[in-house]
């Protein structure tokens, strides 16, 4: 008797990742599922970190990078009074000095610092590639080096709660912020400025984009019934819509450059007269260009 293979759906899976998994991990979980290697994730989640990750299965793969420029938000405890070699819990305590002398005043002026279009230096402990080798593999094998600060924008910093434990305080906050921004680099930054060094202990994405914890699924949840948004669904949500007429459909599907209407900037989802989606395409000197095509 021979079994015949389904395609996978194209989409995207939204994801609740749980702790002690890393976003790769995640992503072997649903080539099991989905039925192909054909998945990818769009912004990685260290293994402490929980929440929304975001992932494309077939053609939906296309979606992700552009996916992974859209805007995050976080909640977090940051624990002042200790730094970490990792900038995080996973990491080796390297300083300590007591955060008694640190006012809810104080820590309300380092955020405000941290906060709007700034300067990141991210952490060294991270996937950033250095000379084609990743940053953490360089601080493993014992180099001295040093990341270039990269623009990021923090929306908002918000404190939604202070404890004091003995010499530490714990700070839990919510953050908005443009992709690339490490909060790891916040917390540490944050504790830098007051003088008393920073980590992050704890760390929960709720939001990339349009997508939001609410629509994610646990990795539990997707082994008892494994389904995508689909790919027309995922795009209409994330990307500004344009619907096209039968013959601007057939010369998009065929690669052709056409006349652009008014396109915002950025990305825009092209939609065919059967709701199909057929490409992500942006205006370029009069003509519509073509980044990602899902015609074919």
């Amino acid at each position: 008797m021979t079994h015949t293979r389904t395609q996978a759906p194209s989409g995207l899976v939204i994801v609740d990742k749980p702790g002690g998994l890393t976003s790769h991990g995640v992503v072997s979980r649903m080539r099991r599922l989905a039925g192909t290697r054909r998945v990818g994730h769009a912004g990685t989640l260290d293994p402490m970190a929980t929440g929304v990750l975001i992932i494309g299965v077939e053609k939906a793969t296309r979606l992700l990078g552009h996916l992974a420029l859209t805007e995050k938000e976080y909640t977090a405890t940051i624990r002042l009074g200790q730094s970490t070699v990792t900038d995080d819990a996973e990491g080796e305590v390297t300083a300590s000095a007591p955060a008694t002398g640190v006012t809810e005043q104080g820590v309300a002026a380092g955020i405000a610092a941290l906060t709007g279009p700034i300067q990141q230096v991210p952490s060294k402990v991270s996937a950033i590639k250095v000379g084609g080798v990743r940053s953490y593999t360089r601080v493993r094998e014992g180099e001295d080096f040093e990341l270039a600060a990269r623009p990021v924008t923090v929306h908002s910093f918000t404190v939604q709660d202070l404890r004091r434990t003995g010499d530490l305080l714990d700070l839990d906050v919510t953050v908005v912020c443009s992709s690339g921004t490490y909060i790891r680099a916040l917390a540490r930054d944050l504790g830098a400025g007051l003088g008393v060094g920073g980590h992050l202990t704890a760390l929960r994405r709720t939001r990339v984009g349009p997508y939001a914890i609410g629509q994610a699924r646990t990795l539990e949840q997707l082994e008892e019934s494994f389904a995508v948004l689909p790919i027309e669904d995922a795009a209409g949500a994330a990307f500004p819509r344009w619907d096209v007429d039968a013959e601007q459909a057939r010369l998009l599907g065929h690669g052709v450059r056409i006349a652009a209407p008014a396109l915002p900037a950025g990305p825009t989802a092209a939609f065919g007269p059967d709701g199909r989606l057929l490409a992500l395409v942006e205006e370029h000197s009069g003509q519509v260009r073509i980044v990602a095509g899902f015609a074919q």
